[in-house]
């Protein structure tokens, strides 16, 4: 998290520009090639969010002839919404298509201008006077370039998520035994979902998320185009592992005789129990980031492109899984739930409630009109209705 940098940005002897650099020698050289640079600066102490703008420029040293048109650079980058007091922030830019090698760069913030019929009272923030500064560095192979900056820990995501599958595979297996089922069919069954849910959590991103939206928010870069091979290299969604995992569950437990009620609220604690530990992995490999905040319950994490203090979302939903899967798990070792898929519907409905409420929490939350009052209120009634079921029963 470069904690000793946070402590140090104030410090004018700091240096504010850093090269984003990948330790493996091994694969350094390997093509695609591309740049990273780490810009810090600090916040107003107080007043109303305010934008920043910074503008990196670069340009290859030890050109010989005329500099190509990938021999140098320009690019924008801007954070929207700078909340005073929430500390210093860090902004990353990655910059493609360009000749391997030594670089310099600089970076340096872009005045505002202010808005017309804006007055003095409406912008009462005093910023600070944000300084340039320089690097040279060199280029590194694209993607480990874009999976690192500050706060992000390249490799936290499927160790953490391997992790949770680990565990999720086990408590499966012991609930599996305490019922008396086919502990090898039901793990080789879940053994498939997961490989199957891992592709679901790439499409259902691929599909939700615009290639030119994700890539070009708050960024300006003349002359070069979004690259869609990034976007296929970034980002997954749990909704799509949910949703192709239990898919391969139900026709599983069909094709071999186990019954799929059952099956699935042994499947439930398990799977709540991975995803808690893998919303670990998402928050200390940078994405799914909470919105900027200066409050105390803040924690400093970055989404890979800005590092900043934020409202742990991805610790706060891992809270909540955790919660629903000891419920789950407490309420299958005790009992014999009836009718057979009850805790399954009830704990999925209520962390999708819960959920619901996380996404306005997020940095970037979803953009729809009636989509989340809609699904609070079915979550809702689905869980009135699973509660009333399950005591009658």
């Amino acid at each position: 998290m470069h904690t000793s940098h946070l402590h140090r940005v104030a410090d004018s002897t700091e240096p504010r520009l850093h090269i984003v650099t990948f330790g493996c020698e091994t694969v350094a050289n390997i093509e695609p090639q591309s740049l990273g640079f780490t810009y810090w600066f600090d916040t107003a102490d107080k007043g109303e969010p305010y934008p920043v703008t910074i503008r990196f420029t670069g340009h290859r040293i030890g050109v010989k002839g005329k500099p190509g048109p990938h021999d140098k650079f320009t690019v924008l980058e801007t954070v929207q919404r700078v909340v005073p007091g929430s500390g210093p922030i860090a902004i990353t830019t990655r910059v493609a298509n360009v000749t391997p090698g030594e670089w310099q760069a600089t970076a340096s913030p872009v005045s505002e201008t202010r808005r017309k019929g804006a007055t003095a009272r409406s912008i009462p923030t005093r910023r600070p006077n944000l300084p340039a500064a320089s690097s040279t560095g060199s280029t590194c192979f694209a993607p480990a370039i874009q999976a690192r900056a500050p706060g992000a820990h390249a490799g936290a995501w499927p160790s953490l998520v391997g992790l949770g599958a680990a565990v999720a595979l086990v408590v499966q297996a012991l609930l599996v035994s305490h019922f008396h089922l086919s502990v090898t069919r039901v793990l080789s069954i879940s053994l498939v979902a997961c490989l199957v849910g891992l592709v679901g959590a790439k499409l259902y991103y691929l599909v939700g998320h615009s290639v030119a939206g994700r890539t070009l928010v708050g960024r300006t870069l003349p002359g070069r185009r979004a690259d869609p091979k990034r976007i296929s290299f970034e980002g997954n969604c749990i909704q799509g592992f949910v949703l192709g995992a239990i898919l391969v569950i139900v026709v599983g437990a069909a094709a071999t005789g186990e019954p799929i009620g059952r099956l699935l609220d042994i499947t439930t604690p398990a799977l709540l129990f991975g995803m808690a530990i893998g919303r670990f992995g998402c928050f200390f490999g940078g994405c799914c980031a909470g919105k900027a905040t200066a409050s105390r319950w803040g924690l400093w994490s970055s989404d890979r492109r800005l590092g900043m203090f934020r409202i742990p979302t991805q610790l706060i939903e891992s809270m909540l899984v955790l919660v629903l899967g000891l419920m789950a798990l407490l309420t299958l070792w005790t009992t014999t739930p009836r009718p057979a898929g009850v805790v399954f519907i009830g704990a999925i409905a209520a962390y999708t409630l819960g959920r619901q409420f996380l996404f306005v929490l997020r940095d970037q939350p979803r953009h729809t009109v009636h989509g989340r009052t809609r699904m609070i209120t079915i979550a809702g009634l689905v869980i009135a209705v699973d509660f009333i079921v399950a005591v009658i029963r």
